[in-house]
Order: structure tokens, then C-alpha cells, then sequence
């Protein structure tokens, strides 16, 4: 380096901290003027984080314990109403976590800590006490994250970029960044009732908090957007009449915006960028954030229990908003950035299996308490039922590899409270070997993309034969009938947040996300969608007629198939996102539910549908197998548990199964189930033939004869608009029965 400063910068020397207005020294702790100075007893190391209790001689108080490892020195900030700070230093240290007891600190203070250490980017050493760092264990945040130079530890605008990492920034971050809140844990759940619905009988139904409910009408405006919102009984009308059994909520933990973001005036509404794993997001909160927002939580949980419905969280443990060596620092990279991330060989550079710039170094102890802790206390002192986790991959990483024997997954399996709730992995991670579906052990279950291609490319006419939907719709064996898992380890899905919604799918070929101000590059361009011959909206009667029969034809396949399905908000309606397929930064009408879609008869006759198919799915046990099929007879006639047709009325042959096809008859038998019932009584139910129609013109299927079914009857058909007219209408088994061009008929065998 010959520039001063390169020099400057390999040295790793910053300017020194000012002395900011309104503090001053005082015997080892940094105060604003006047007032009494507070005490710190020792306290205890755990548990981590801002507890409130009450300590010797029965004087309350909080105990504040921070896990860092490498630090020289911890302080603990504390803030009045006004902003003024007072320092103490922490100065207990046992097994590298520096805790103390504040008397007098009750629910409702805020605070920060500043953690002194080296700066020495190229060994991964980023400690800059000018910073004020969020507790990884706040249990409420109060303030947004702007993302000012301020609260970067290095100077970002540093004329040579290319070190402007190893530059320490001095300049105070406490301003410009929110702050931990204490909150009294006092909620025993003891009114609490859990649904616990089984995993085969389960519906999940994935939901963005603030989008579900911000233009729902019969919720009144000031708790639109918001966990009280939720909890409101027109919201909750909704989801009991839909019939799911959990809602999967898109992120709730404390995120921050990126900052590329905010440049252009937008923000990250999907929330898949926390950094803080205690906090549920402020920012949906109706009735406060200084802890308020932790009750108001709470009672939503509690009010979703009451209706039936479990509560799912989508979270992110595989990085943090902190992003990479050119990102901020907000928490655990002032902490001990060695400690918290994975870092490349050359120690300025993170390891980023996530592309969002940096991964949590899940082997480490450290890093795998605060990923459980925060899980336990999502589901001991929160309530909620489960987890979908964001690239599942990257935490079954061991030191590089993906590994089903990591630290993490086995911590999993033997915890007595997580290995008893709902677990769920997108099964994939950005890195090298990171895509494992069908890989992750027994006790997950898993999103199945091969599930969501299948059948799309089916109802587009893009399948070369069907062998792989023939997989996907009898429950996925090839991919999750090994160590004891069951069907319901595949959770099925044709759309999800990321991607087209059902609609757009079937009126949009390619992705317009010039709205997102990336030129359109962000996104995939991989939707297997078919447009039904016009890109986007039209008033062509006979266009929208088609898109409005393959939207039916695709929330049935998906709601008749073996395995657990997911729905996503607004699908049920037609929601549309304009061809939208990454609408992670509109946060407005392109990614609100619009509920005002209920007003036309279309959007109301697909709801009518999705209640429907959801009922039938209920009702009966065929439908939601806990076993995989045998596709053996199990009794003279030769009647087996699944069987495959062809429209001629006879069972496919290996020959069928790589001949290209459009028209495909599938039947469950509800005399084979396996298992028994609570009773311990065998679990009998109908029969159900499914024919499934992809071409472009009607055609004619011949309804198997005996001893599969002598009649059937008629309980869905996608060719025809108003459902209501459907059931009742039966056919004698060996006859031929008219489809539509891309249709699904539900037949229930009658004899």
C-alpha cells in the first residue's frame, strides 16, 4: 500500500472516539448530566440477554448477560426518554459472556451495549465501540434502522472502496439506530389451548402479516397491517370458513432494510433480513414498541389457537441484515464478527452460502445457543406451533458441506421441546451442493419445488410423459420413503411468496419487475407459467375464461394430492401481483391482499372452490394419508390402495408412463387405508377416482368397471364455472364419461 491511506487503513488505526455532548466520565461509567449514578451487581451469565427479576435482598431489577468471546470490554447503554445514554460497564466475565445486575432497571427501559476489541479487518476483528449494538437477545426493539454512514463501522464513503472496510468509522451510531427494550416475561399460557393438528391433516396457508390485512375492510384501519389485525374476528372469519388448519407467516422476527433499498425509496416488505431473533417486528405492532408489541403478539397467537388454527413462523437463521464486509453494524458483527459469521480463508470476506452477503456460523456453541434459545423461546413463551426454515441448507452446513448429521439437526432431534413441533426446510441453500430435497431426516418435513414444476408444467403442456407427476401426486415416495418418513413430509405447493401468484401464473409468461428498480434482472426466469395466449391482462372473454378454469384446475390438483398442502393469501381470490415474481420490496397494493377482488363473480367462485376442496380434504381420510401407497392388492379382487388409468379405461403400463399424455386417471381406495383410528378401529372411507386433462380439446375417459367402482358420482369439475351445479351427477363404471379441455373431474365411487 503507498497511499496514506492504505497505510492508514492496513494499520487499522480509526480516529479516536469524541466525547459525545451530554456524557461524561465518571469512575468507570459514562453518564448523561445529573441524576443519581446507577449500580451494577454481578449478576448471573444466564440466562443471556435483558432479564427483569428481582435480585439479593429482594430489590428488582435486570440482569443483562452478552455472549463475547473475543471483546476486551462490554458496556451497557442505557437511555432515558429523551435519548440521553448512561454507560456502565459490564465487568463480570465467566465463560465469555460479560453479565451484571442494574437495580431499578425495570420493563420498559431501553439500551444497547458498545464492545470494545480490535480493529483489525484481515483477521476478521471489526470491533468499534463508537457503534451501539442491538442485544442478539432483545426481546423487543424499539426504532426503525435508516441506514445512515453513522451506523457503519467502517467509513463508507471511503475515496479507495476498495479498502473502505478496513477504515474504522468513529462517529457515534446511538442516534440513528433502535434499541433493546426489557420486557417482563409474566404469560404462563395457562388459557391457551394448542390446536396440535397432525401433520396429514394439516393445511397450511402462508401469510405476510401486514399485507393480508392492510386492505381488509371489516378490520378497522388502525389495526390494519398489524398483529392485532390478525387476531381481529373478520380476519378470522376468513380463515375458518377457508377451512386451513396453520397460517405460515412470512418474517416476524426484528429486520432491517437493505440499504440499496432505501435509496430507491423502498423497502423490504417480505422481512427475509433479521437481526433480532427475540423481537417480533415493531413495525407491526398497533398498540406500541416499548413491549407492547410482545404482548399484542401474544394475544394474536392466542386468538388463532382459539379458532383452530396453529401459528407457523418462516425464519431466517442463515444470515443477518449486518450483510457483507460493506454492510452495517448493527449487532452481532460489533459483538465478535470472528465469533458470529463464517469467514473466508482471507478474513475480511464472509463465507455467503445465502447471497444476501453473509452466514451464520451455525457449528460454532455460541451461535447454535442463540439459533435454539430463540426457537425455544418462540414456542414456550410466544406460543407458536412450528417453523418453515429460509434455505434449511445453510444450517445443515458443518464446516462446508451440507451435512444431515450437523450440529444443528442433531441438536434438533433430541430437543425435547423443538423435536415436538411442526419443522419445515426449504431444502436448499445457494451454495455449492446445496439443493437437498428429499434429504433432510425424519421429524421434517420439507417444501417440495419438484411438487410445484410437476404440475405446472402438466396444466402448461410441458411434461414429456408423466412420470414424475404420478410421483408427485400419490405423496412423493421417491423422494421421502426412506428412515420412517410419511407423505406429509412433502409439503406441496404450486406458488409461494417468491414467484408468481396463482393468477399471474397463468396470465404472464415473463417476470415485469421494473417496479423493484433493478431492471428487471431480479427474480427468475424460470416460472413455467403459460399466459393461455396473452401477456397480462385482457378483456378477451375466451382468455380469461381459460385463465379462470386453470386456476381451478390447479388449486384442485393441489388440494387432491397426497402430502400437506400450502396455499398462499389471495390465491384462493385471484390475486395479482402484474407479473411480478420477487415483489420482496413492494410493500403496497403490488403486494397487499386485495380483498376487494371479492366483489366479482370470479374471484368468488374460486373461493367458493378452494372452501369446498378444502372440506372434501377433511372429510375424508384417502385424502390424507398417513402412510405411503403400496399400489399391491391386498384382497382377492385384485382392487388395489392406488391405481393409474388411461383414458381408455385401462391401468397404465410401464409403457404409458413414458408415452407423452394429457389425460390421466388416478383412484384411492378408501378400503386400503393403513392404520387405525384413536380407537383403535380401522380407518374405512369412500373411494375416489381423479382425472386429470391437460388438452387443449375435450375428450372421452372410460370409467373403470368393476371391481373398482360400478357408479360414480360427480363432486368437482373444473370445465364447469358455477361448482354449486356439479355434485349429483353419476355415471355407471365401464362407460365412457366427457371431459372438458383442461379440466379436473373428483369422482367419488358410489358402489
Amino acid at each position: 500500500m503507498s497511499s496514506a491511506a492504505e497505510q492508514e487503513a492496513e494499520r487499522g488505526l480509526g480516529r479516536p472516539a469524541p466525547q459525545e455532548e451530554g456524557h461524561r466520565e465518571l469512575n468507570g461509567h459514562r453518564r448523561g448530566p445529573g441524576g443519581p449514578r446507577p449500580r451494577v451487581w454481578p449478576g448471573a451469565p444466564t440466562p443471556l440477554g435483558a432479564r427483569f427479576r428481582v435480585g439479593p435482598d429482594g430489590v428488582a431489577g435486570t440482569n443483562f448477560a452478552l455472549w463475547a468471546g473475543g471483546a476486551e470490554s462490554v458496556e451497557l447503554c442505557l437511555f432515558d426518554a429523551v435519548g440521553a445514554e448512561t454507560r456502565l460497564a459490564l465487568v463480570e466475565l465467566t465463560h465469555e459472556i460479560w453479565h451484571g445486575f442494574v437495580p431499578g432497571v425495570r420493563p420498559g427501559q431501553r439500551f444497547g451495549y458498545r464492545v470494545h476489541g480490535r480493529w483489525d479487518p484481515w483477521t476478521g476483528a471489526r470491533w468499534n465501540p463508537s457503534k451501539l449494538l442491538l442485544d442478539p437477545y432483545a426481546r423487543a426493539v424499539d426504532g426503525d434502522f435508516a441506514l445512515p454512514p453513522q451506523v457503519y463501522g467502517h467509513v463508507r464513503d471511503w475515496p479507495q472502496q476498495q479498502v473502505a472496510d478496513t477504515v474504522r468509522d468513529d462517529r457515534d451510531s446511538a442516534p440513528y439506530v433502535p434499541k433493546g427494550v426489557v420486557v417482563h416475561d409474566d404469560d404462563d399460557w395457562a388459557d391457551d389451548r394448542r390446536p396440535k393438528t397432525p401433520w396429514a391433516d394439516s393445511v397450511i396457508y402462508e401469510l405476510h402479516v401486514r399485507g393480508f390485512t392492510k386492505r381488509h375492510p371489516g378490520i378497522p384501519e388502525e389495526l390494519r397491517g398489524t398483529y392485532a389485525g390478525l387476531a381481529h374476528p373478520a380476519a378470522l372469519d376468513h380463515l375458518v370458513s377457508l377451512g386451513v388448519t396453520a397460517v405460515e407467516l412470512l418474517p416476524v422476527h426484528q429486520f432491517a432494510h437493505e440499504d440499496h433499498l432505501l435509496r430507491r425509496g423502498l423497502r423490504n416488505y417480505w422481512g427475509y433480513n433479521s437481526i433480532g431473533y427475540f423481537a417480533p417486528h415493531a413495525a407491526y405492532s398497533a398498540s406500541g414498541t416499548a413491549g407492547q408489541q410482545v404482548g399484542e403478539f401474544k394475544r394474536m397467537v392466542r386468538a388463532l389457537h382459539a379458532a383452530g388454527i396453529e401459528v407457523i413462523l418462516d425464519v431466517v437463521y442463515n444470515h443477518t441484515a449486518e450483510a457483507g464486509e460493506r454492510g452495517p453494524t448493527l449487532s452481532l458483527r460489533g459483538i465478535d464478527n470472528k465469533g458470529y459469521y463464517r469467514l473466508q480463508s482471507d478474513a475480511r470476506r464472509y463465507a455467503d452460502y445465502t447471497g444476501c452477503g453473509n452466514t451464520l456460523h451455525v457449528v460454532r456453541p455460541q451461535v447454535l445457543r442463540l439459533i435454539t434459545d430463540s426457537l425455544r423461546y418462540w414456542v414456550t413463551e410466544m406460543g407458536v406451533d412450528g417453523f418453515r426454515f429460509d434455505l434449511a441448507a445453510a444450517l445443515a452446513r458443518s464446516m462446508h458441506d451440507v451435512d444431515m448429521l450437523s450440529p444443528f439437526l442433531a441438536v434438533i432431534a433430541q430437543d425435547p421441546v423443538l423435536r415436538r413441533v411442526k419443522l419445515i426446510a426449504e431444502p436448499w441453500d445457494v451454495g455449492r451442493g446445496g439443493y437437498q430435497v428429499g434429504a433432510f431426516p425424519p421429524l421434517w418435513t420439507e417444501w417440495n419445488d419438484r411438487y410445484r414444476d410437476a404440475v405446472r408444467d402438466f396444466w402448461r403442456g410441458a411434461l414429456p410423459d408423466v412420470r414424475d407427476l404420478g410421483y408427485r401426486l400419490s405423496g412423493s415416495s421417491d423422494l421421502y420413503a426412506w428412515g420412517g418418513r410419511r407423505p406429509y413430509a412433502s409439503i406441496n405447493f404450486v406458488t409461494a411468496h417468491d414467484g408468481f401468484t396463482l393468477r399471474d401464473l397463468v396470465s404472464y409468461e415473463r417476470k415485469h419487475n421494473d417496479a423493484n428498480g433493478e431492471g428487471n434482472r431480479d427474480g427468475t426466469d424460470d416460472n413455467r407459467s403459460w399466459n393461455c395466449g396473452v401477456e397480462g391482462e385482457t378483456d378477451d372473454p375466451r382468455v380469461n375464461a381459460l385463465r379462470r378454469r386453470q386456476l381451478r384446475n390447479l388449486l384442485t390438483t393441489l388440494l387432491v394430492s397426497t402430502g400437506v398442502p400450502m396455499l398462499v393469501a389471495g390465491d384462493e381470490m385471484g390475486r395479482t401481483q402484474g407479473g411480478n415474481n420477487n415483489a420482496y420490496c413492494q410493500d403496497g397494493e403490488v403486494g397487499w391482499v386485495d380483498w376487494s377482488l371479492l366483489d366479482e363473480p370470479g374471484p368468488r367462485g374460486l373461493l367458493q372452490l378452494a372452501r369446498r376442496l378444502v372440506a372434501l380434504r377433511h372429510r375424508h381420510p384417502v385424502l390424507r394419508r398417513r402412510a405411503f401407497f403400496s399400489g399391491r392388492a391386498q384382497r382377492a379382487d385384485g382392487l388395489r390402495d392406488l391405481a393409474w388409468f388411461t383414458a381408455r379405461g385401462a391401468e397404465m403400463t410401464e409403457r404409458d408412463w413414458y408415452a407423452p399424455t394429457a389425460t390421466l386417471g388416478l383412484y384411492l381406495s378408501g378400503r386400503d387405508i393403513p392404520g387405525r383410528d384413536a380407537r383403535g378401529a380401522p380407518v374405512v372411507d369412500d373411494s375416489f377416482l381423479i382425472v386429470l386433462h391437460a388438452g387443449s380439446r375435450p375428450t372421452r375417459f372410460v370409467l373403470p368397471g368393476p371391481p373398482w367402482g360400478e357408479g360414480y358420482e360427480v363432486v368437482v369439475d373444473t370445465s364447469t364455472e358455477d361448482q354449486s351445479q356439479v355434485p349429483g351427477r353419476e355415471h355407471r363404471g365401464g362407460v365412457e364419461m366427457g371431459v372438458g379441455a383442461r379440466s379436473v373431474q373428483v369422482l367419488r365411487v358410489t358402489s
